[in-house]
Formats: structure tokens, C-alpha cells, sequence
């Protein structure tokens, strides 16, 4: 299964990453801000910077780890051995599609899975915890959307692997799906007034997820998807007014300030 491994970023590559998407996202909010462009140094700035080098460096290679775990477990299920790298290069009708096709299934296929992960850590109170840090900040912008518990991180990504790879998708075609979703999730999070007009139930918009991080009452448990609001559709969730935006951002939660304290928050009683 090693030839399939990407390797992990390099503190270079994170940084030409992250200086890129500062290019682009601080552009896209200069332009066209929700309301008034959040300024440079704000509240919680540097805890989100933490996570930016707190998840990809170190988190990213214990989710790696994890994700190799369950790579063995399932190819043993399937196949009897742990080496077989048929659970990888894709099975059945599913991986047998063009790569592009394969791509969008992925898309269909996390996001559904993605929509009760999320909507399980709203309604749980043990996982609630974890999940009250990324709705913590009180100004959301790009750089909020780092802000993620581990083990948040952990439980979502390994809970959209295991489905992916038993409907016999491809690895290739997830190292495409991969970053639509994390860029997509950067935009979501941007401090941009988007509506996709009469695609908004279709379509996530930066409107459609700033009501989910709103404290306003009547938004509570509302807009989980990440890509696709049909899902809140179907399952009663789906909230988007089309005359005013959210009054506020934030959680009741008792969440601390700090990086560090917020690691462990969701550990302590």
C-alpha cells in the first residue's frame, strides 16, 4: 500500500501554500466583503494561525496514520491479507467510471456522510465539545475554517474513508476530491455575502454556512452540508433568508481562548 502514500507537506510547501490562499481569499473579501472587511489583526488571529500549523504538520500525519489502519482492516475484511492493494485501485462498477466521474461520486458520496458527521457533533454533548471549538470565533473569515479539534478532524475524515473505499472509488480520484473539499470549506468560511440565487439549495454558499456559525436562536441546527444543501433539504435542516444576514457569530459554549486550551477543553469536565 506504500506506493499509493502521498507523502506529507514540508513546512516550505505549507508555507507557499497558505501565503497563496492569503493572495486569493484576501482578495476575494477586499472585493466583496459580507458587510465590512474584516480587519488584518483581529480577535482569535492567532489561534487560528496555530491551527494553520498545528493540523497540517502534526495532526495530518496521526490522520494519515489512522487512515493506513483502516486501509489494513478493510483489505484484510475483503481480501484476507493486509497487502492487497485491490481496495485501492478501486472494484466494482463504481471504479471501473472515468476519473471525472469517479470524482463527482466522491463529492455526492463525502458530502452525504460529511452532513450526519456534522450534524452528530452538534447533537451529541460529548462531541459537541470538540466541535464547539471551530464555533468559537466571533469574526469568521478564511482563516476560521482551520480552526478544528483533531479529533474533530479525525473522526470526519476517517468517517468518509471507510464508505469511499467500500464503494470501490479509486485512491487517484480521492487525491482530487480531497482538495475541492478543503478549498471549498476556505471559501464557505470567507467573509464574502455569495448566494448562488436559484442554485441556493443546490449549491453551499458563503451565506448558506455563515447562518450555520451564527448565534442567532433561530439558526441553531441549521445548514450542515458542506457542498450540497439538498441534504439540509431532505432532513429538515435547511435555513438560507434571502433579506438579512446572520446578528451574530459565536457559541454559549464556554470555549477558552487559547490553542493549547482549547486542545484539551474537550477532555476536561
Amino acid at each position: 500500500m506504500g506506493q499509493h502514500s502521498m507523502p506529507l507537506p514540508t513546512p516550505g510547501q505549507l508555507a507557499v501554500v497558505f501565503v497563496t490562499l492569503f493572495v486569493v481569499f484576501r482578495g476575494l473579501e477586499w472585493v466583496r466583503p459580507k458587510a465590512q472587511r474584516t480587519p488584518l489583526w483581529r480577535p482569535g488571529l492567532l489561534t487560528d494561525l496555530a491551527y494553520w500549523v498545528f493540523n497540517p504538520l502534526l495532526a495530518e500525519a496521526v490522520i494519515r496514520f489512522a487512515a493506513l489502519l483502516v486501509l489494513a482492516l478493510l483489505a484484510y475484511g475483503l481480501y484476507g491479507r493486509v497487502d492487497r492493494a485491490e481496495i485501492l485501485n478501486g472494484f466494482g462498477p463504481l471504479g471501473r467510471l472515468p476519473l471525472g466521474w469517479q470524482v463527482f461520486g466522491m463529492l455526492i458520496v463525502a458530502d452525504f456522510v460529511g452532513y450526519w458527521t456534522h450534524r452528530l457533533f452538534h447533537d451529541r454533548p460529548r462531541l459537541w465539545r470538540f466541535h464547539a471549538i471551530h464555533h468559537a470565533p466571533t469574526t469568521l473569515d478564511w482563516l476560521s475554517a482551520a480552526r478544528v479539534h483533531p479529533v474533530n478532524e479525525l473522526a470526519g475524515r476517517l468517517a468518509a474513508l471507510v464508505p469511499l473505499l467500500l464503494f470501490g472509488f479509486k485512491l487517484d480520484a480521492m487525491t482530487w476530491a480531497a482538495p475541492i473539499f478543503a478549498f471549498y470549506s476556505l471559501l464557505l468560511h470567507a467573509n464574502l455575502d455569495w448566494d448562488y440565487g436559484p442554485f441556493r439549495a443546490i449549491v453551499a454558499s458563503p451565506r448558506f454556512h455563515r447562518w450555520h456559525h451564527s448565534n442567532d436562536v433561530e439558526a441553531q441546527g441549521k445548514n450542515f452540508a458542506g457542498l450540497f444543501p439538498v441534504w439540509d433539504v431532505l432532513f429538515g435542516t435547511y435555513y438560507l433568508p434571502k433579506d438579512r444576514l446572520p446578528h451574530a457569530y459565536g457559541t454559549d459554549t464556554a470555549v477558552p481562548q487559547g490553542f493549547w486550551a482549547q486542545l484539551i477543553f474537550p477532555f476536561r469536565k
